[in-house]
């Protein structure tokens, strides 16, 4: 079982197999400052032990912890705001279910980089905190009842049938506790967690089940979520996948029609495909890009003034709802989109032609050569040759051993010609390594 640090900060990993780990992760909670930390999990296995080792140390460390079970990580996030506190949600999102770790939150977001660092001096042994008298477990309440006040003003009845695909994981009772209020056509999927089934051919990362579902059972519309919750992925009727970036189209054009868009900017990553962008533009919609992963996106929201922006992978933030992304929530302003315009999901996206694209991944590779000076100027070559008509990205994943490989062009046969220069190059720069 791997442990990816906070929330993977700076790609470190550890071998997380015993409880002693999880017991110094809580009593870093007591240099935070904070009287109170909330304790979630996702649906692994793995979790109960992770939980029970950060209970004891936020304990033993003189402060007040509040387990609330299974629970999504928008759901902590909106309780770490509602009750002023750190809160820890232990869950590796979308990897298998041999894989835990944690995402500490303060205030509804992540912890900041010096925060970050207090937590890895105490896990490396760096910094002794000494055991302190009068901490204390809570009794357990239902997040839920509170949570749903997010929803003030969204949910609507929606006349058309939906399935969720829930990944066995963690939004399963945020997930159904708002949607049955939303639709009385519901079915689920991926809502039989037995510990060790998350993400196993279910949910976001595995689509494609989600696809032959809501074809062959004729639904209007279907949702996955990831493991933890935070990202959810779109189907349309006849089995289209809206991912991340055309549900920011809808969203962006939907905010900007009710004036609602600030500054009619968007952040996306250097991810998007060109297609998003182009059709943005036609809209009035001008896109800041960043390096993947949502904390470069948040941070580039605050620091232009954005309300909107996100992942291709799903993970859409939209300032209008929430502070950071939350699927359940995403997905039930979708519908209200649907019920105000009438429509359907085909033809909100109708106006968006993507780029033919293409993500390969190299296992089981050193994952320094990314950024090998050989592999950098041969990026910047071909993006040269590209221009404003494709893309390419290559880099290493956080949490696996592996490259990725991201190219984007106005032809298939360009994208595959690219791709096969790049990872030739890799594969001898490896093998010259040997």
């Amino acid at each position: 079982m791997k442990y990816f640090g906070t929330d993977g900060i700076r790609g470190k990993a550890y071998e997380f197999l015993n409880y002693d780990l999880a017991y110094s992760v809580g009593r870093s909670m007591s240099l935070l400052e904070d009287k109170l930390v909330i304790v979630c999990r996702d649906t692994r296995e793995s979790g109960h032990m992770i939980i029970k080792g950060l209970k004891q140390g936020i304990i033993d460390s003189g402060l007040k912890v509040l387990d609330i079970d299974i629970q999504s990580t928008p759901v902590l996030a909106f309780m770490s705001i509602k009750y002023d506190c750190h809160g820890i949600m232990v869950t590796a999102s979308h990897n298998p279910y041999l894989d835990n770790g944690i995402k500490v939150f303060n205030r509804g977001k992540k912890t900041l980089p010096e925060q970050e660092q207090l937590i890895e001096n105490v896990i490396d042994g760096l910094v002794d905190v000494k055991e302190v008298a009068g901490g204390v477990e809570l009794d357990y309440l239902n997040p839920l009842n509170e949570y749903i006040s997010l929803y003030n003003g969204i949910i609507e009845k929606y006349p058309g049938r939906i399935v969720l695909d829930f990944a066995n994981g963690a939004s399963i009772k945020a997930a159904k506790h708002v949607f049955n209020m939303i639709s009385d056509n519901l079915e689920y999927i991926g809502d039989a967690p037995n510990g060790q089934n998350i993400n196993d051919g279910v949910g976001s990362t595995h689509i494609e089940k989600l696809v032959e579902h809501v074809k062959s059972g004729g639904f209007d519309v279907g949702f996955a979520f990831d493991g933890d919750g935070d990202r959810v992925l779109t189907v349309t009727s006849d089995g289209q996948v809206m991912d991340g970036d055309l549900m920011i189209y809808v969203f962006a054009v939907y905010l900007k029609e009710n004036n609602l868009l600030d500054n009619d900017l968007v952040v996306l990553t250097k991810m998007s495909n060109l297609g998003i962008i182009e059709a943005l533009a036609k809209k009035g919609v001008k896109v800041v890009q960043t390096d993947v992963g949502d904390k470069w996106v948040i941070q580039a929201m605050e620091q232009i003034g954005a309300v909107l922006g996100g992942e291709n992978s799903g993970h859409v933030i939209n300032k209008r709802l929430f502070v950071s992304g939350d699927g359940v929530l995403n997905a039930a302003f979708l519908i209200k989109i649907l019920n105000e315009k009438k429509t359907d999901l085909q033809n909100l996206v109708k106006d968006v032609v993507y780029y033919p694209e293409k993500l390969h991944n190299i296992r089981n590779i050193d994952k320094t050569i990314a950024v090998d000076e050989r592999i950098v100027e041969m990026v910047e070559r071909i993006s040269g040759q590209l221009g404003s008509k494709g893309k390419i990205l290559v880099r290493a994943s956080g949490t696996e051993p592996l490259i990725r490989i991201s190219v984007s062009a106005r032809t298939i046969e360009t994208v595959d010609s690219v791709i096969k220069q790049v990872v030739d190059r890799i594969i001898e720069i490896s093998e010259e390594k040997d």
